[in-house]
């Protein structure tokens, strides 16, 4: 069974530093893509960032120049360094993994942005 598990989620302040991993476990051959998304309160889950067989990542305008995306090979673990912390990154964040044909999501962890 593929377990991910998002962790790193916290309380920050405004301009403040932060960084999310995302961990995969169990019987996985080939991890294609790992994705970062979020979902803030009242709000549909929006995509974040990617990393693609780990060397491609792609973000979405908001967060482009912020947020950078990286990939452990060794740990199948994928990190969110974001920086330059807005109110408006307030949400849940979620981990996707795209591995062996299949999606794979994480519960979740909280990132509150504020003063």
């Amino acid at each position: 069974q593929v377990q991910v598990v998002e962790s790193g989620g916290t309380l920050v302040q405004p301009g403040g530093s932060l960084r999310l991993s995302c961990a995969v476990s169990g019987r996985v051959f080939t991890i294609y893509a790992m994705r970062w998304y979020r979902q803030a309160p009242g709000k549909q889950r929006e995509f974040v960032a990617q990393i693609v067989s780990g060397a491609s990542a792609n973000y979405e305008d908001s967060v482009k120049g912020r947020f950078t995306i990286s990939r452990d090979f060794a740990k199948d673990t994928a990190y969110l360094q974001m920086s330059s912390l807005k109110p408006e990154d307030t949400a849940i964040y979620y981990c996707n993994v795209f591995a062996d044909g299949l999606d794979y999501w994480g519960q979740g962890t909280q990132v509150t942005i504020s003063s």
